[in-house]
C-alpha cells in the first residue's frame, strides 16, 4: 500500500471516516469497466486494491471502490450515476448521448458526494491523465481540476483544502 494512502486511511479514521480494508489486495474488476477505462493510474488502482468503503462522516460524500464498479454496492447510487442522469437529460438526442458517453469515457468518477449538491470527482484519462477534476450538477461536464494526482487529492482534503461535508 502506497505511503499516502495509509498516511490518509489514518487521517480519516481519526476523523470519522467510515473506513473499511480489504481483507485481500486482490482487485476484480467487471471486464466492461476494464474495456471502458484502459488506462487507470496505478496510485489509484493501489487504493482500490486496499480500501473497501470510505465515506464521510456525514455519509454523504464517497469514495468509489470496487464494490461499486462491479455493482454489487448496496449503495443508492451506482458508480456512474450522473452520467446516467445526463443521458436521461439527453432524452432521445443520439448525438448529445453520444457527446455524453464520450465525455465520460475520459473521466473515471472515483468520488460522489450528495451533501449541498450532487458532485463528483474524477480522473482525467485524457488530457492531464491522472489529474483530479470536480463536477458538479446540473452541468456536470463543465469540471474544473482540483489536483495533479490523487496523492495530492488526498493531501488537499487531509490539510482541509478541500471540504467535502
Amino acid at each position: 500500500m502506497g505511503s499516502k494512502i495509509h498516511e490518509f486511511m489514518i487521517w480519516a479514521e481519526s476523523n470519522g471516516w467510515i473506513i473499511t480494508q480489504k481483507s485481500n489486495c486482490h482487485l476484480d474488476l467487471d471486464v466492461s469497466f476494464i474495456t471502458r477505462y484502459k488506462v487507470i493510474p496505478e496510485e489509484y488502482l493501489d487504493f482500490l486494491r486496499v480500501m473497501e468503503q470510505c465515506i464521510t462522516p456525514d455519509e454523504k460524500t464517497w469514495f468509489l471502490c470496487e464494490s461499486e464498479y462491479k455493482n454489487s454496492s448496496d449503495a443508492d447510487f451506482q458508480w456512474n450515476e450522473f452520467e446516467l442522469l445526463s443521458l436521461e437529460a439527453a432524452n432521445e438526442d443520439d448525438q448529445w448521448r453520444s457527446e455524453i458517453t464520450t465525455w465520460w469515457n475520459h473521466y473515471l468518477p472515483i468520488m460522489i458526494s450528495v451533501n449541498s449538491v450532487y458532485s463528483f470527482y474524477a480522473i482525467d484519462l485524457s488530457n492531464e491523465i491522472g489529474a483530479i477534476v470536480y463536477g458538479e450538477e446540473p452541468e456536470f461536464e463543465e469540471i474544473k481540476k482540483v489536483a495533479n494526482h490523487l496523492n495530492e487529492f488526498m493531501e488537499l482534503i487531509m490539510s482541509n483544502s478541500i471540504t467535502l461535508y
